[in-house]
């Protein structure tokens, strides 16, 4: 039995943080030995709040595939395809444009509430507004059954599933599948500051490309208890950012909840706190920063491993869309 198709990726807007690492990036080297994985670079999507940054974009798509490679997706287990380089997805968007109407889409949770974040006001671009009927192709094109998003994205995938059975319903046919959302363990990871989520807009992103004076600087500056402010105080630790980072990076549990109870009772300094998290992200992020390194020397093979990924992708791409096309009648010699 073939095995199930998962697809996952990012906006190459950056490289890649810690909230990517827990929240998806560790699923994706889990899910590579289950699942027939295709790991997609969606430059597209980025460009529709970055069209005057389009070398930039163009940019870290190789940032992001050397995150990739550095944290273990191997490329020999999962598909590495470029967005923009699949023609048939664009064209697939095209036909999926007649199935969505303007206020459903602009009705969708994700849409209205990055608009907000991104404070376009009148001035949002169409394909912007649009992106989750391009996002539905990405999906369907793929027949994928299963893909991991963040709750906030859970609109996301219940707009490609109306799409799917709009199109099945009104062709009589079931060419395309529907998709379910895996939510990972810790889909939100809080940013430095404490405030939001990890972002690299936001300025309160630690890196897997960090260096490890970068990681100190960014762990000493971090929110703890602004009422802890001699170290013979008790403190809290309920809303603690150190806290919640080692909650979710050391992985010696009982000495964390021996911090805990000794920063609660008072006797214990944000700086010790502080050192140790030093310490548990460097164990983390230094030998994928070495492993980082190592790729990027041979950025040929890299470009290669994304060509031949991309060429696959396309192949099935262009197998799904043929039956699209069958189904609509649109096969005219």
């Amino acid at each position: 039995m073939p095995k199930k198709i998962i697809l996952t990726g990012d906006r190459p807007t950056g490289p890649l943080h810690l909230g990517h690492y827990v929240g998806s990036l560790l699923n994706r080297v889990r899910l590579q030995d289950e699942y027939d994985q295709y790991i997609m670079l969606a430059d597209l999507q980025a460009l529709t709040d970055n069209f005057a940054n389009s070398k930039q974009v163009h940019d870290n798509v190789f940032q992001v595939m050397l995150d990739y490679l550095a944290v273990g997706i191997d490329p020999d287990k999962s598909t590495f395809l470029i967005q923009s380089m699949i023609p048939q997805i664009p064209e697939l968007t095209t036909y999926y444009m007649n199935l969505v109407s303007l206020n459903r889409v602009v009705r969708n949770p994700t849409v209205k509430t990055e608009i907000k974040q991104k404070k376009f006001g009148e001035s949002v671009p169409l394909g912007f507004v649009t992106y989750p009927v391009s996002q539905a192709a990405d999906i369907s094109i793929f027949k994928a059954s299963l893909v991991p998003v963040g709750e906030d994205q859970l609109p996301m995938i219940e707009q490609t599933n109306e799409v799917v059975r709009a199109f099945n319903r009104i062709y009589n046919c079931d060419v395309l599948i529907e998709a379910e959302a895996l939510i990972p363990k810790v889909s939100r990871l809080v940013g430095t500051d404490g405030k939001a989520k990890m972002s690299k807009s936001l300025g309160n992103a630690i890196y897997l490309s960090d260096s490890a004076d970068d990681i100190k600087k960014k762990v000493m500056s971090m929110f703890t208890d602004p009422d802890h402010v001699r170290v013979e105080d008790p403190g809290k630790i309920e809303g603690n950012t150190v806290f919640m980072y080692l909650d979710v990076f050391d992985t010696d549990t009982e000495e964390v909840a021996r911090l805990k109870e000794h920063y609660q009772k008072g006797g214990l300094g944000d700086v010790v706190l502080k050192k140790r998290l030093v310490e548990v992200l460097e164990n983390l992020i230094g030998p994928i920063r070495e492993r980082r390194e190592n790729f990027a020397k041979d950025p040929e093979q890299v470009r290669k491993i994304l060509q031949q990924g991309t060429q696959k992708a396309e192949a099935v791409a262009a197998q799904t869309l043929q039956e699209v096309k069958q189904a609509m009648g649109l096969i005219y010699f």
